[in-house]
């Protein structure tokens, strides 16, 4: 990794760690408020310490667009969650074989960058 490719990181993950600390929840209550600091916490370290051993410049370059993007997201719509897809599971594939691989191809294409380590946690 290259030193600006860490300074990239790590002020990421310092940005993530500040948004946890200033974050109110949009119902207001205090319970709410704590759960999700703790989960954007949990989910930082989660996926950080996940993506600390990675080498190849293109697969950390994804990941700090992910990490740009789900952190767009939570501050636009005030929700610290991954905004779920309506794709339906295997909706167009009616036999195995090629159909059916063609349908996981273009559901893993469809699938937006802020959810790409969603499923592997």
């Amino acid at each position: 990794m290259t030193s600006s490719t860490r300074r990239i990181v790590l002020s990421l993950y310092m940005r993530v760690f500040r948004i946890a600390r200033s974050w109110q929840a949009q119902s207001g209550v205090a319970s709410d408020t704590e759960s999700e600091r703790q989960y954007i916490l949990q989910e930082a370290c989660t996926l950080f310490r996940k993506n600390q051993q990675l080498t190849d410049p293109e697969s950390i370059q994804k990941c700090i667009e992910e990490c740009e993007a789900r952190i767009e997201i939570g501050l636009h719509y005030r929700n610290p969650y991954p905004r779920a897809t309506y794709l339906p599971p295997m909706g167009l594939a009616t036999q195995k074989g090629r159909k059916m691989r063609a349908q996981q191809r273009w559901r893993k294409q469809a699938r937006p960058i802020y959810l790409q380590s969603h499923d592997e946690t």
